[in-house]
């Protein structure tokens, strides 16, 4: 059998610690990418019996410790409310395991910039799903300002929007900060859309000014709510634009809406999550939309690509791109712009500053690890 880096080429054996919505993609995806997924722990016997035959795993462990500690696995995803990101990714880094940890790495930038330098002492392929940029148009705006085809960069602004937290009645573990953490919408979802700016337009947000609200202050079983439901954020970069960005859980009609709009001196970009065929650009003599197609892609955004154009790709697709470059990358060969530890401590970083920001009315600078 050939041997790729330090393992046989089709036995990266997988597990996943977590059976809910989350766990089920990661373990598709493992899939996808040529894993065999050894094995599942979730919360309780009946979860982890259930995920064994939905996830397509070979047997389920009596806990996520005793699946770290096995010896069956060579890769960790870990799936589980925020409060276990660490302790977990602790231990399987400890085991020797290469980890793949949901979002937001940690409840604070302090333990997660711990978790990047241990995954980096130990050797470890270590990703956080930061998955939206595998969307092809998402490389081919990245591409298009590194090349100088939008010029100096003036103004990064969007949102991310959601309602599935709208009414009183809908509830989830995020709202326990004990659960969740400090941060409710900005560590979810905030977290995705600072990683995407500084990814497509290659600058760091330095400062940040910002304004938190709970909408909702009585939920239907996590009460009193102590973590925001809206923030919006004002910010400024290393290079010196200037930018905003709004996020929400109660915004009524968008379900999953991630807007990113760059302005530079000679052109402008747009890219709206729920629209991923389509990346507008924009310039002072017209404007139009550039379609996901690989004959007229860069080079950097056609192996995103994977069906014909008019053939819709969507977050499965990312998804599927994330674990099949991690796989790659548990296997030693390199992969541009996976997102590691470090990408996740960094978004810990910056939702630290937005909430001292909110609780202090003061501008306050983003610490770099």
């Amino acid at each position: 059998m050939e041997e790729i880096g330090w393992l046989p080429a089709d036995q990266v054996r997988a597990g996943v610690i977590g059976t809910g919505f989350m766990g089920t993609v990661h373990a598709r995806s493992a899939r996808l990418a040529g894993a065999r997924i050894i094995g599942v722990a979730g919360s309780g016997r009946e979860k982890t019996r259930q995920a064994v035959a939905r996830f397509g795993a070979e047997r389920g462990f009596g806990s996520a410790e005793e699946l770290i500690d096995s010896g069956d696995v060579d890769v960790v995803h870990i799936c589980t409310p925020n409060h276990l990101h660490a302790p977990l990714v602790m231990k399987a880094l400890d085991a020797g395991k290469h980890v793949v940890c949901e979002k937001p790495l940690a409840t604070d930038g302090e333990t997660a910039a711990m978790m990047a330098a241990r995954a980096a002492q130990a050797g470890r392929v270590a990703a956080v799903p930061f998955v939206y940029r595998f969307h092809p148009m998402v490389r081919e705006a990245r591409w298009l300002v590194a090349s100088g085809a939008v010029g100096r960069i003036s103004l990064i602004h969007g949102s991310y929007l959601q309602d599935w937290l709208l009414t009183p009645e809908d509830d989830n573990w995020r709202v326990d900060p004990e659960r969740g953490g400090p941060s409710r919408v900005f560590a979810d979802v905030g977290s995705h859309w600072c990683d995407l700016a500084e990814f497509v337009s290659g600058d760091r947000i330095a400062a940040v000014s910002a304004q938190t609200a709970v909408v909702i202050p009585d939920r239907a079983v996590s009460r009193p709510v102590l973590t925001e439901d809206v923030a919006v954020v004002q910010f400024r970069t290393t290079s010196g634009a200037l930018g905003t960005v709004t996020t929400s859980q109660v915004a009524p009609g968008r379900k999953n809406r991630l807007f990113l709009e760059i302005s530079g001196s000679r052109a402008g970009l747009a890219f709206d999550q729920e629209q991923p065929e389509l990346l507008w650009s924009g310039r002072r003599d017209g404007s139009r939309l550039l379609m996901r197609d690989p004959a007229t892609l860069s080079a950097g955004a056609v192996p995103y690509a994977t069906l014909p154009p008019g053939h819709a790709q969507g977050y499965h697709d990312c998804f599927e791109a994330f674990a099949r470059d991690t796989y790659a990358a548990i296997r030693g060969e390199h992969r541009d712009g996976l997102p590691t530890f470090a990408d996740g401590a960094r978004a810990a970083r910056i939702c630290d500053a937005v909430l001292e920001s909110a609780a202090t009315g003061r501008w306050l600078e983003v610490e770099e690890s």
